[in-house]
């Protein structure tokens, strides 16, 4: 067994291994901490396979954005998370029906896998003695299918909008600053001049 081989074990174990704890740890912070280490593996065996730029990837934006952002949302937010496990107890049974087809349909696939001869030659679209794969990997996007790429980042932007659209609720009780009812005030109107005689108030 070769080093490689060896740390592509290391690797597989730790992720498996995080991501079960991540599921059946009983703290919150402990599962987005098992998580954050199940992305550092995976972003191994991206090294692993010669796919530094998603690993890279992997680490910056899950790692550094993702992971960090439910720690701290889990960590400040005031969650009752005895009441929340109270009552998902209750959807255990449909869980576990759709774990076990979940299991059934993988099953399924490995059983009927088979490799193509052609997956390597399709794969390969740049060879790799000749560019770099962080350099491929742009060739690929902005040259190929900068189309679909462009394509795919706006149907994300509508994606973000129609969130954004849908959350937003206007509340009746809280007083707003209306810019137009201030500008088009009439003093005339708005205020009132009182005659106030001496030792007399309003």
């Amino acid at each position: 067994m070769t080093i490689a081989d060896f740390t592509f074990y290391v690797f597989a174990i730790v992720v498996v291994a995080a991501g079960l704890f991540t599921v059946i740890s009983r703290n919150p912070v402990h599962s987005v901490l098992w998580l954050i280490l199940a992305f550092l593996s995976s972003a191994g065996l991206f090294v692993l396979l010669g796919a530094e730029f998603v690993a890279m990837l992997l680490i910056i934006v899950y790692v550094g954005a993702v992971a960090v952002l439910f720690l701290f949302v889990v960590m400040m937010l005031d969650v009752d998370f005895a009441e929340l496990k109270a009552e998902m107890a209750k959807y255990v049974p449909l869980a576990i029906l759709i774990g076990i087809v979940l299991l059934m349909q993988l099953g399924l696939v490995f059983g009927t896998w088979a490799f193509s001869d052609q997956a390597e030659g399709l794969r390969a679209a740049v060879p790799p003695e000749d560019t770099h794969n962080t350099a491929a990997l742009g060739r690929l996007l902005y040259d190929d299918y900068i189309l679909l790429f462009q394509l795919a980042g706006l149907i994300l932007l509508v994606a973000m909008i129609g969130a954004i659209v849908l959350t937003l609720r206007h509340r009746t009780d809280i007083k707003r600053q209306d810019i137009l009812a201030q500008i088009y005030r009439d003093p005339a109107k708005a205020m009132e001049v009182k005659d106030i005689k001496p030792g007399q108030g309003l």
